[in-house]
């Protein structure tokens, strides 16, 4: 046993019921910014652990966490495979291998017109969560540095931005359309923003952003001297419209990095492979901390990414057609079920109101714990994805992931439909 440390038991909640807060140490941070560490050091499970247990015990199918039930493409599966059998099962370059940097420039050009210099302009990562992470600790530096995010976010922004010490300021996304209010974004960005994180396509809600928001980000940026980090592992899940990065607005690019990965775009989730591209100085600053995170990753799988990278118009365009079959199939399910739908632009998800299935002193926390075993389906409350402050404003929000097999879609609506009756 660790000097010092109290041994802590796993209570029939599944929350670890050891005293935690007298081990010192950035974590504590990292776990109040998730929302996962209580007043009183309870240490709770992510709320996505809890319900894709819950999926498993009652055979739900589980419409909880965001990956894909289906391998990716057939090119893509049989380069990494390649890669692997011609050694390449080494240490990669720290930078990413040159073939993946320049499929990176090339995909930026092609889809975008941004020109990159694949040797200090683009930089690969585990993943875009190492990417935002290294990113996020590059970049702050402390208690009076602020970072304004879209809320609900991604719960990964709350705990790097907590483990760099800086403070999280909301933007809220509000029901039904859950875009955001320009006038909140200008409250919220002040001389003290660092940086505005910038999630769009975004996860959990499906907005995709309005030219009219992102011009207001950039000149918000501008005004105030922040950086903008962008998200768009979704980039090519865009159902309604197209998606138009921020780095191509008129001066953005020398004050944005653009974070993306092939895990969504080519069912890949598991293989981590990710790249961060922007101003050669800024990814330099990045390099500084990712090369003492991860160092490198996935040398086979850098290959094949590239490979996917350079995979005809076609193969994106059937990827988004297929996407919006699923949400349409699941938005049915979802309103036969008697939920109101917020349709979602972009990405895997679904965003429903459940209040007519909430019984009093209920809220969708609830609602969610219990689907599985009610519904048979499983998905998360949208409070997983905001803070302490503002639970009330999603209480009865839940979000459904439409990134599996169309038969699974359809039986998820069904069950879904069958459950009102």
């Amino acid at each position: 046993m660790t000097p010092g440390v109290v041994p802590g038991v796993v209570g029939a909640s599944g929350r670890y019921a050891g005293p935690v807060l007298h081990i010192p140490g950035a974590w504590q941070r990292a776990a109040r910014g998730a929302g996962l560490l209580a007043p009183d050091g309870m240490l709770a499970p992510t709320i996505f652990a809890e319900i894709t247990a819950a999926a498993v015990r009652h055979d739900a199918v589980n419409l909880g966490q965001g990956f894909p039930d289906e391998d990716g493409p057939a090119e893509v599966l049989d380069a990494a495979i390649r890669a692997i059998r011609t050694g390449m099962n080494q240490y990669p370059p720290g930078r990413g291998m040159p073939v993946l940097r320049e499929a990176v420039a090339d995909h930026q050009r092609r889809f975008y017109g941004i020109d990159l210099d694949p040797e200090r302009e683009i930089l690969i990562t585990a993943g875009a969560t190492e990417a935002l992470t290294a990113t996020l600790l590059a970049l702050l530096d402390g208690p009076d540095d602020e970072v304004v995010v879209f809320e609900p976010y991604y719960d990964s922004y709350a705990a790097a931005i907590a483990l760099a010490g800086a403070r999280l300021v909301p933007v809220p996304l509000r029901w039904p359309a859950l875009e955001p209010d320009l006038a909140d974004l200008q409250a919220a960005v002040s001389d003290r923003t660092r940086v505005i994180l910038v999630n769009d396509p975004h996860n959990p809600t499906g907005t995709v952003f309005s030219a009219e928001v992102r011009g207001e980000i950039l000149r918000l940026a501008e005004l105030h001297d922040a950086l903008i980090v962008t998200d768009e592992v979704y980039e090519h899940l865009i159902m309604e419209g197209t998606h138009t990065p921020i780095a191509t607005l008129p001066g953005a690019a020398e004050r944005t990095l653009t974070i993306s990965s092939g895990g969504k775009t080519f069912r890949t989730t598991g293989w981590k492979v990710g790249w961060v591209s922007g101003p050669a100085d800024l990814i330099d600053a990045v390099l500084a901390v990712k090369q003492y995170l991860t160092y490198v990753n996935g040398a086979p799988f850098q290959p094949a990414i590239a490979v996917g990278l350079g995979l005809p118009d076609v193969y994106f365009e059937d990827l988004a057609a297929t996407q919006r079959e699923r949400r349409d199939l699941l938005g049915s399910g979802l309103i036969a079920a008697g939920f109101d739908v917020s349709t979602p632009a972009g990405s895997y998800f679904t965003v429903a109101d459940v209040r007519p299935a909430l019984e009093s002193g209920e809220d969708a926390a609830d609602f969610c714990r219990a689907l599985p075993e009610r519904a048979g389906v499983a998905a998360i409350p949208l409070t997983a994805f905001v803070s302490d402050d503002h639970r009330a404003e999603y209480a009865s929000l839940v979000r459904f992931a439409a990134c599996k097999r169309t038969d699974v879609i359809a039986e998820a609506a069904r069950r879904l439909a069958a459950s009102a009756g």
